[in-house]
């Protein structure tokens, strides 16, 4: 009988045990970091657009026009080759081409210039602004922008604009762009260029994979 109480005891003592090392399931935790970037459609392609937080003014601003829809219907007005593409004033919407690159939402952008982080480059975006004389602080057109079509192109314009962000997919547009016919004392295209423009979330991961691109 003693035999049979004490096998009992092993028997309960080995479940007891059993259970306390069970490992409890893990609930997964997706830690990657969800980042805005900017989607920018053409008839000629679409090119996406990351937003350097070290401009954090022109961030915000372009991801809340981008979100309420204010660049849709703009076009690309001003085509240099070898320099830049610039649209975003909402004055190209209209059917008077004259008026095109004096627009914008109403207000400018306190500058954010600086060349030890972002310089004039291919595929870099500025803010276009009025000159020096009318802009002595530099500020930034509230929604004119340019997308750099080369670096030496542009690289003398490092210190006099924000630059703001990136093309990390799609610069091939730019080339596509760039080369349409225009009018030669205006540079601006003979048949509108309309741009559709929307926020959208990549994980950081994504951005990696599909854009070959690491967010800071």
């Amino acid at each position: 009988m003693k035999n049979i109480y004490l096998i009992i005891a092993v028997l309960f003592v080995f479940a007891s045990c059993t259970k306390e090392e069970t490992p409890k399931p893990q609930t997964p935790t997706n830690t990657d970091t969800v980042e805005k970037i900017i989607q920018i459609n053409t008839s000629f392609g679409t090119m996406y657009m990351w937003l350097y937080k070290e401009t954090p003014l022109h961030r915000a601003n372009f991801l809340g026009l981008a979100d309420t829809n204010f660049f849709d219907n703009t076009t690309y007005h001003r085509i240099i080759s070898n320099f830049m593409i610039q649209g975003g004033d909402p004055n190209s919407k209209d059917s008077d081409p004259n008026n095109d690159g004096s627009g914008g939402p109403g207000y400018t952008i306190p500058a954010e210039i600086d060349t030890s982080k972002h310089r004039h480059a291919r595929g870099e975006v500025a803010a276009a602004r009025l000159g020096n004389a009318q802009n002595p602080l530099k500020a930034s057109s509230g929604s004119q922008f340019y997308i750099c079509h080369s670096t030496s192109g542009t690289k003398h314009l490092d210190n006099e604009y924000t630059v703001f962000g990136k093309i990390i997919k799609g610069i091939e547009v730019v080339d596509a762009i760039i080369v349409q016919p225009k009018n030669a004392s205006t540079n601006r295209p003979l048949t509108d260029i309309k741009m559709d423009v929307n926020v959208v979330e990549k994980t950081r991961q994504q951005l990696r994979t599909e854009f070959n691109f690491e967010a800071n």
